[in-house]
């Protein structure tokens, strides 16, 4: 093995430097950015899309932290990365300053993700000055995990609403016409045996499938090696949000038909969002499941392979 280069060794008392000199950076740049980072907290604990952004930073932290026993071989600043982020970063927010301000006051999360995309980049560049190419690398999912802290623009949650409500009602009447139960469709309105129920954007379901579309993320980056099967495994979330709340609103609409149209109002269906999110986790951990036994079963069989074409000489 070659021993390790001189400008490449860590000195300990470097590495506290650049420690510090990391912190100092980073409590500067939140102080500049407290009032966005206030506001994104505020946003976020009083929104039911976006709770989860709160816990978007703990998990990256736990995410950089599990890594910490494999140590960069050096502090070498990335000078390249760094100077294209901070560059990136500062000429966003100049932008924003000068044209998207504005335009933007009157919305909040448009506004918040504008300056949380600005502070990540920024932040990116001071890991990379500090920490150098390796820890980026390191942890390149960790860090690009942080991007769910940026509130998805308002044209983007129109549109991803607009989709899922759409897929769903193809699932619904998939359910219907199974089940047997009459009823005639007008777009996003079933109209029911008594009752007519329409899938409205606060049925699409995005919540959930965000939290689901994270949730499998982090499943296929902790449990899978190989990278089309995790791309298979994040790809199955969106066929399975659709099956999710095509379900639950063929749920209510049974229950309305069988029980009474009151069901409408039924904590199943103000309430039942954990219950049917629960569910949907079956199906996505059992094709993990299928997913990492078939990774086991390709190194078994890889490793078999090595084996017979390498065979031992006898003495």
């Amino acid at each position: 093995m070659a021993p390790t280069p001189p400008e490449q060794r860590v000195d300990p008392a470097a590495a506290a430097r650049q420690m510090r000199g990391f912190g100092l950076a980073t409590l500067g740049l939140v102080l500049c950015f407290l009032l966005p980072l206030w506001n994104l907290a505020r946003f976020a604990a009083g929104s039911e899309l976006y709770s989860y952004i709160l816990l978007i930073p703990c998990i990256s932290f736990y995410l950089v932290w599990k890594e910490r026993h494999k140590p960069p071989s050096g502090f070498l600043p990335a000078r390249g990365m760094t100077a294209g982020f901070l560059t990136a970063g500062s000429m966003l927010l100049m932008v924003y300053w000068l044209v998207l301000r504005p335009r933007l006051k009157m919305f909040e999360d448009d506004y918040l993700a504008v300056m949380m995309i600005a502070f990540l980049l920024l932040f990116f560049g001071v890991c990379g000055w500090f920490f150098g190419r390796d820890f980026l690398r390191t942890n390149a999912f960790a860090l690009g995990f942080l991007v769910f802290m940026v509130p998805i623009p308002a044209v983007a949650i129109t549109w991803i609403d607009s989709a899922l409500q759409h897929g769903s009602a193809v699932v619904v009447r998939g359910f219907f016409t199974i089940s047997g139960t009459p009823f005639l469709q007008d777009g996003l309105m079933f109209q029911l045996p008594g009752i007519t129920i329409q899938i409205a954007p606060e049925c699409s379901g995005i919540h959930s499938t965000l939290v689901l579309f994270i949730t499998s993320l982090l499943a296929g980056h902790f449990f899978l090696r190989t990278p089309w099967k995790r791309a298979l495994f994040i790809l199955a979330v969106i066929p399975l949000a659709l099956l999710r709340n095509g379900f639950r609103v063929f749920t209510i609409g049974e229950l309305c038909v069988h029980i009474g149209p009151h069901m409408i109002n039924s904590p199943i269906h103000h309430k039942g969002g954990p219950l049917f999110f629960a569910l949907s986790l079956i199906p996505l951990f059992l094709l993990l499941i299928v997913l990492r036994k078939s990774e086991r079963a390709g190194g078994r069989a890889i490793s078999k392979t090595l084996e017979n074409s390498n065979p031992i000489p006898p003495e």
